[in-house]
């Protein structure tokens, strides 16, 4: 009875997934959703739109500021009356009596003025200008290799996707081969060639598959909805692969970490814009040479403007001491850009020795995946003796019952192995990737 609920259960399990929209798919069509689609990559993408606003903001250096205000007062302010009426040119000889001098009536003036500054020499910003375009490229390059990871990342789901649908493919041949080994033993024990153990001991081996299937199709599931995730699918189908897993080749690029590659490229301009800070840092302490004029309307009525006068120059501006500020900051500055090229140093230490690592493993399982084919091979053969004993009535059902379970795990272990071969060839290729062209 127990049995009979199990079988029930996996039933209605495998009805539930074969009730679901099933997806076939190509890794071509994944890789192009997912670079119009995820979410990783477009948050890359904002990350350079971000970076390209500070570069933009650099542009104050070299571009005039301008602007314009329009004010208007009511004033008895001796001087400011005086003012006001020299400005809109209605200043008479009248005016210079001490008494309206000093106690002029409420004047009302509407003054608009145009206001423009030039930086003609500011060293320091010039270089913070530089910093923040290396920041940028730095940003870019960082985007690219986001997207050689999230590439990554499909590329290992998908062969997952792969090794999940070879395993219910592998399993469903052994619950094939479990339940003709089944029917033989219940003839046999009918006949009185076996006893009820042996015929229990050929169930449990059917539960068990059944077991491993159920588990197989979960990893479909799992499998599916991480690629779902990556595509930003909120569907989340079950997909299926429209090839099937095999050995994978392609090229070993050279065996050092390219220079060129887009994260270290990216650590470079990194490194490059904290030298610009610094550098920024130190010429601050020189003088900044800018450029101003202003023009400005004036009339006793808005936006009105009878008069007019105009006033240029510039400024040679040196700010001498600002307490330890700046001396500290130049500090800061230059130890940030030391740590950066330490980091560098490190950065590129680490990935060597990841891609030795890498290469290690490709050379490991391109020798694991030859010895699982042989074990697989010399597992069939054994099974397909013991079979043909079996039917005879020379073999013991717990011999057949090991030989078909290893036969099983040695198939298993084999697709397995190619799954790591090609993900180790992946990697490797993903660690010695040169993007710059």
């Amino acid at each position: 009875m127990k049995n009979k609920m199990l079988l029930l259960l996996i039933f209605l399990f495998s009805l539930s997934l074969g009730a679901q929209e099933i997806l076939l798919i190509t890794k071509e069509e994944v890789l192009n959703t997912v670079r119009e689609n995820n979410n990783t990559i477009k948050m890359s993408k904002q990350d350079v739109l971000m970076a390209k606003g500070d570069f933009d903001q650099t542009n104050e250096v070299l571009l005039p500021n301008i602007g314009v205000s329009h004010t208007g007062i009511a004033t008895t302010n001796p001087l400011m009356a005086f003012g006001s009426k020299l400005n809109q040119g209605i200043l008479t000889s009248e005016d210079f009596n001490p008494d309206l001098l000093n106690n002029p009536s409420q004047i009302e003036d509407y003054a608009t003025r145009i206001e423009v500054k030039q930086p003609i020499l500011n060293l320091d910003g010039l270089h913070q200008r530089k910093a923040a375009k290396a920041k940028l490229n730095a940003t870019e390059l960082q985007s690219v290799r986001t997207r050689d990871f999230i590439e990554l990342e499909v590329d290992k789901a998908y062969m997952q996707l792969q090794l999940a649908y070879k395993t219910i493919e592998v399993l469903e041949k052994a619950k094939e081969s479990a339940l003709e080994n089944k029917r033989i033993a219940e003839n046999n024990f009918s006949q009185g060639y076996l006893q009820k153990s042996d015929v229990l001991a050929v169930e449990v081996r059917v539960t068990e598959i059944h077991n491993q299937l159920q588990y197989a199709k979960s990893n479909i599931q799992n499998a599916s909805n991480h690629l779902s995730v990556l595509m930003d699918d909120a569907s989340y189908p079950v997909l299926r692969p429209s090839d099937s897993l095999i050995i994978a080749t392609g090229n070993v690029f050279p065996y050092d970490v390219p220079e060129d590659r887009a994260d270290i490229k990216a650590m470079e301009l990194k490194s490059k814009a904290y030298h610009q800070i610094y550098q920024a840092d130190r010429l601050s302490f020189l003088p900044r040479l800018n450029a101003f004029g202003t023009y400005e309307l004036h009339d006793d009525e808005i936006f009105q403007g009878d008069t007019d006068g105009y006033l240029f120059g510039a400024e040679l501006k040196w700010n001498l001491f600002e307490g330890s500020k700046r001396f500290g900051k130049a500090k800061k500055s230059k130890a940030e850009y030391e740590k950066s090229r330490l980091q560098l140093h490190q950065y590129k230490a680490e990935n060597q020795v990841e891609l030795n690592r890498a290469k290690r493993m490709l050379e490991d399982a391109k020798n694991n995946l030859v010895l699982a084919k042989l074990a697989m091979e010399q597992s069939q053969e054994s099974l397909r003796i013991r079979t043909n004993r079996f039917e005879q009535g020379l073999e013991k059902t717990t011999d057949l019952l090991f030989a078909e379970t290893q036969y099983a795990q040695k198939q298993l272990e084999y697709y397995t192995m190619i799954f790591n071969h090609n993900y180790a060839l992946a990697y490797v290729q993903f660690l010695s990737k040169g993007q710059i062209k």
